[in-house]
């Protein structure tokens, strides 16, 4: 299986499938002389791990990530960094019932189709599992970044409820189990969500990404867009079916006055006044807020039986067996934070490389 790397200056290959012994990931091109600990990663392992609510997977991983390489004495060594997470709860009796079905929405037939072989363990390769290792890379990033660029992620819609956006409050996504900006809205999907996973169904979700303080002049023209790598990147994400950039498929409905972000000279810097362009005009950043946004498809594995066939061609009805997300969107906040932090983390580097700052 070829393509298991993402970036060009930073750079991560991941490993591993969902029900082996360990999935884990090498992150090459950190510059050296940057204090790096385990301790500095493991809060952004906790926040996307399974098993935290009832409106997740009971998966139990305790998702511990090891440096195996490329730190000595707190500090990267400018080589590259190898990362180890144990896989500790697999039950992989659960999808023997499915080892020679297709489940429709999953990877299943097309892995089967392209390899002539697949790990029908939790889908193997093709599970979000595999996303624990982009977390772990995108909190190397981080550091690359600094602290004064903000990186966070919110759920704006699950299925068809969305949030309010006058509401839009960031102290409120760590108050509740969604990453919900919303107070009220928050509150309207946990019995939402309880029908759906009671209904044996699933729903998707929107999650926006935003990274703020990203100063202008990133990102290269043509084929080196700094929009084009974070669609990428978040296109890459299990499950992601759609990326807008700020107004996105909106500002088709927009004339040109509306769609234009005006500017004005503020304290002796730019300032826009609206920001519809997501903070990245001509491929390459403005300075103003970076926003994204990604749809999430409902998840794939659901206890309602659905048509499909199996590998020798017979039609037949599948219904997944395990533990699974009745909405798999809330959990891709961190993973897609993790993308947009490895998207920024590459280009701070091209960046410097072209320009010298």
């Amino acid at each position: 299986m070829s393509h298991n790397s993402f970036g060009h200056l930073f750079r991560f290959t991941t490993w591993g499938e969902s029900h082996g012994p360990a999935i884990g990931c090498v992150v090459d091109g950190c510059p050296p002389g940057i204090g790096l600990s385990e301790a500095d990663i493991q809060p952004f392992m906790d926040a996307r791990k399974p098993g935290t609510s009832r409106f997740v997977t009971q998966r139990k991983e305790p998702d511990q990530v090891k440096i195996l390489s490329g730190v000595f004495e707190g500090k990267t060594t400018g080589t590259p960094i190898s990362l180890l997470i144990e896989n500790k709860d697999q039950r992989s009796k659960d999808y023997s019932e499915i080892k020679d079905r297709y489940r429709p929405g999953h990877a299943d037939f097309t892995y089967d189709a392209k390899y002539g072989i697949r790990d029908y363990r939790g889908g193997g390769r093709s599970s979000a599992r595999e996303t624990a290792n982009r977390v772990a890379a995108g909190a190397i990033a981080r550091k690359i970044l600094g602290d004064d660029i903000i990186i966070r992620g919110a759920v704006t819609q699950i299925g068809t409820s969305l949030i309010d956006g006058d509401q839009w409050d960031w102290d409120q996504v760590s108050q509740n189990p969604f990453w919900c900006p919303d107070a009220k809205a928050a509150k309207d999907w946990e019995g939402y969500l309880d029908n759906v996973r009671k209904s044996g169904n699933s729903v998707g979700a929107i999650v926006e990404v935003q990274a703020r303080g990203v100063p202008a002049g990133w990102g290269a023209p043509v084929y080196g867009k700094l929009d084009s790598d974070i669609a990428s990147g978040l296109m890459s994400i299990n499950a992601a079916k759609g990326v807008e950039i700020g107004a996105g498929f909106a500002s088709a409905g927009y004339t040109g006055v509306e769609n234009a972000d005006e500017m004005r000279m503020s304290g002796g810097k730019p300032e826009f006044l609206s920001n519809n362009s997501g903070g990245i005009l001509g491929g390459i950043s403005n300075g103003d807020t970076i926003i994204a946004r990604m749809a999430i498809k409902p998840t794939s594995s659901i206890l309602t039986e659905v048509q499909s066939i199996n590998s020798k061609g017979d039609e037949i009805d599948v219904r997944t067996k395990g533990r699974h997300d009745p909405c798999v969107g809330i959990r891709a906040v961190p993973v897609a934070e993790a993308m947009l932090a490895c998207v920024l983390a590459d280009h701070k580097l091209r960046h410097r490389g072209q320009t010298g700052n």
